[in-house]
Parts: C-alpha cells; sequence; structure tokens
C-alpha cells in the first residue's frame, strides 16, 4: 500500500535530496518546514548550503504547479506542501498546543493521519520528537537512507582455509589464483587448515583474480615506523599503492591511523618524490565545551585544532636528536613545501592535483561533506582518511549516519579503493586499556 511520508526540517538539512528518497510513495513537507529552512539559508556552513539547496528544489518544482496541490515526482509519488491550520494544534495534548515549531508540524502530520486510509509515517532525525510521534500514536522513523549499521561495517579482511599445497604455491609463485568471490583490494589472511601456524597474507587483486604479496615498507621503517600487527601491514600496503587512490582507515584511538597514514604520505612524497606534497587536514570540532573565538591570524586560529597532526609528525621527525637536543619540527616540511596543514572549511572549490590528501577525524563529517572532499581529487591525487565511528563530536551525525561509515560501503566494490578497519592499540598499555574499559 501507498504511504505517506512527513517530513521535518533537519531530515532536508541533512540530505536535501531526501524529497525523492522515497520510492513512489507520496511526500508531505509542511509549511513550517520552509519556514524553518529560510532561516537557515544564509548560514555558511553546510547546513546553509544545504537550505539554499532544498529552497532551489522546491522553487523549480513549482513552475506549472501548485505545491499545494500536488508535484508529480519522477519516482511515482507527490510532493505536496501542507499548510497548517489553526485548529490542527487542537489535535494534541495541552502541553504541546504551542506555536513551537515541531509542535506545528507535529498538529499536520497528526491531521494527515485523520483525512488518509493509508499508512501515515512522520521522518525525523530529533530523537525527541520521535518519542512524542509515538505517543500520540504516531508512527515515527528515523531517516536512514544513508545509514550503515557499524556492526555491520566492510571490515576490510577476511581469512581464507586453503591446503597447505596452496599456502605453500603462494609462498613460491608470490602470487595465489582465487575464485572471483573477494572485493577489489581486500586484505586476506591464507590459514593451512591442517596447521593455522602455517598461514600467509596477501591483497586480493580483482583484475588478475589472485592474492598477491603486500607491499613492504623498507628495512628502517617508514619515517622509522613499522608496522606492529597484522592490520598495519594491511594499511601500509593499501597507502603505498599508488594504484589505490582512496584509502579508509577505521578504528578506536590508538590503533595508529593518523601515524601510519602521515609516515606514508611523508615517504611518498619526500623519499620517492609520488606526490608533490603532503596535504593534512580535519574537521574543527572542539570535545567538550568551546573555548570560543580564538586570537591571531589564520595559523594562530588553526594550532589548537592542528595540535594532534603537528604531535604526530613531530614523532616522526624525531624531535630530539641522540644528544638531547631538539630538532626541527614540522614547520621546517611546511618551508620546504613538502606539507600542508589546514581546516577542511577552506577545501570547497579547490582542485588538488598530485598531492597526498589526510583527512583526519573524518567520522564528523556528514556523506555530503565526504563527496564534496572526494572530488577535490585532481589527476594523481590520493586521499587517505581516518577516523573512529564511535567518537563523534558532530551533533548531526552519529556512528550509523558518519560520511566516513557510508564512503566505506560504497566504495568496498571499487578497484581504486581499499579499506581496514584497525582493532588493536598501540599507543600505550594504558591507551588500549581504557579504549577497552571505558
Amino acid at each position: 500500500m501507498k504511504k505517506v511520508y512527513i517530513l521535518d526540517t533537519n531530515v532536508l538539512l541533512h540530505d536535501p535530496e531526501a524529497l525523492f528518497k522515497f520510492e513512489d510513495n507520496d511526500v508531505v513537507v509542511p509549511i513550517t518546514v520552509i519556514e524553518e529552512i529560510d532561516r537557515f539559508k544564509k548560514d555558511q556552513n553546510e547546513t546553509g548550503r544545504n537550505a539554499r539547496h532544498v529552497s532551489r528544489i522546491l522553487d523549480r518544482m513549482r513552475e506549472g504547479n501548485r505545491l499545494t496541490e500536488g508535484v508529480p515526482l519522477e519516482t511515482g509519488g507527490t510532493l505536496i506542501v501542507e499548510i497548517y491550520q489553526e485548529e490542527f494544534i487542537r489535535q494534541l495534548p495541552p502541553e504541546l498546543r504551542t506555536e513551537r515549531g515541531d509542535n506545528r508540524i507535529l498538529a499536520v502530520a497528526m491531521q494527515k493521519k485523520e483525512q488518509c486510509d493509508c499508512p501515515v509515517v512522520f521522518v525525523t532525525k530529533d530523537t525527541n520528537l520521535r518519542i512524542k510521534a509515538d505517543a500520540l500514536g504516531l508512527a515515527a522513523e528515523d531517516y536512514e537512507s544513508d545509514k550503515v549499521s557499524i556492526e555491520d561495517l566492510y571490515s576490510g579482511t577476511a581469512q581464507v582455509m586453503l591446503s597447505k599445497e596452496q599456502v605453500d604455491t603462494f609462498y613460491g609463485q608470490g602470487f595465489l589464483a582465487l575464485p572471483d568471490e573477494y572485493l577489489p583490494n581486500q586484505c586476506l589472511t591464507l590459514i593451512d587448515v591442517g596447521n593455522p601456524s602455517h598461514s600467509a597474507i596477501g591483497r586480493y587483486s580483482k583484475a588478475q583474480r589472485k592474492v598477491v604479496p603486500l607491499l613492504r615498507p623498507p628495512k628502517e621503517g617508514l619515517w622509522g615506523i613499522h608496522s606492529r600487527n597484522r592490520e598495519q601491514q594491511f594499511a601500509f600496503d593499501l597507502l603505498l599503492n599508488d594504484d589505490i587512490q582512496l584509502v579508509t582507515l577505521v578504528g578506536k584511538a590508538g590503533t595508529g591511523k593518523t601515524l601510519l597514514a602521515i609516515a606514508a604520505g611523508l615517504h611518498k612524497v619526500s623519499d620517492e618524490g609520488s606526490y608533490s606534497r603532503l596535504l593534512v587536514s580535519r574537521p574543527v570540532f572542539p570535545l567538550g565545551k568551546d573555548l570560543g573565538f580564538l586570537p591571531g591570524d589564520i595559523e594562530e586560529k588553526l594550532a589548537p585544532w592542528m595540535q594532534p597532526i603537528f604531535d604526530n609528525v613531530e614523532l616522526l621527525l624525531g624531535n630530539v636528536d641522540e644528544r638531547g637536543k631538539r630538532k626541527r619540527g614540522y614547520k621546517e616540511l611546511v618551508e620546504l613545501g613538502f606539507l600542508e596543514i589546514e581546516a577542511l572549511t577552506y577545501i570547497r572549490g579547490r582542485s588538488i592535483p598530485r598531492q597526498f590528501l589526510i583527512v583526519d577525524e573524518a567520522q564528523n563529517l556528514t556523506p555530503h561533506e565526504i563527496k564534496t572532499i572526494v572530488t577535490r581529487a585532481g589527476e594523481g591525487t590520493k586521499i587517505v582518511l581516518t577516523g573512529d565511528p564511535y567518537q563523534i563530536d558532530n551533533p548531526y551525525v552519529d556512528s550509523s549516519s558518519n560520511g566516513l561509515t557510508y564512503l566505506v560501503e560504497k566504495f568496498k566494490g571499487q578497484e581504486l579503493a581499499g579499506h581496514v578497519i584497525l582493532t588493536k592499540g598501540e599507543r600505550s598499555p594504558l591507551a588500549e586499556l581504557a579504549a577497552n574499559l571505558l
């Protein structure tokens, strides 16, 4: 049976294209939603851009049609802008009979339910509003078209049980043909079914339909950094392979995501010259209460937000020599043109060719922001995104709806992309214990 979906303001601010994602069902936008969207249209951020995009879509759709009478959608449904009337509010309990926008939207949804014989569903990303709707007997759902269950997130790895002869063949030939049932660049552990200690690791090449050996860092490591576990070996292989242009590293705090990415980036830029520059960026979201405006020029304002990046670079540079004297730090790399660190705020509209781009804390980005970043990649650019979906500071996304997990699922079947989840903390025994217990 055809359904009627009532959309809340936050759904359209999260995804302006949500109007077209309810298949052949009818979509109702209360006039209060349009009024609330209008308040955001001048904001110079993602919310403001989405507000303007929604307005443009509705303006285009009203040409030759009256939105209040219904406009046919290409999906087969109808888009209707519902006008709020004062008598609608009387259907709500006395506590909700106020002129708040949320209550007016709820009143429209309740009125639609009374008028329509078909199922009516209220869609909102506001948890409390879903609770209110449920208390009123109104079906309520979260907007989940771009959600990816964190429990079902693609790990990027797999174990393959083989015979002793097959494992020996991989060691002897340097490759092993396997059935075409693995994803491109999936990292595999080949295990001898009769002797599990007899094993090998490799990466599945979809083009060759076989497992190939991992790329090995130099004996001295990448800027002194060596892999400490199997997942880090997988990560280094993806980071060092120029044919893999998009790499996502997901893991809890202390697993080495950012450090491995920066070490590989410095190696590819300064040692091999494969890229012209290492560009490191991260979204600006405070942990806890914000300190407010910061003094100084743009570099001084960004310093507190970029300090985690500086710390990793300083560690790689070995900023204290054998005599205990401090060496030059990251600023030397910046002056030489090897390294640039900036906030994601300034990436829109850029074209980034031949650069090794690292986006740290990518779990704080929306799917649309992730798209904006990846589409900045010019010829010869490699993009690495790192993050922990369980540590999100952005109030508008969660572990299932953030851009990082969305990107992982969308690109897992592409030969240009590689992914691995890092599970073992290597920062310190204390950090690992805290990550597991707290």
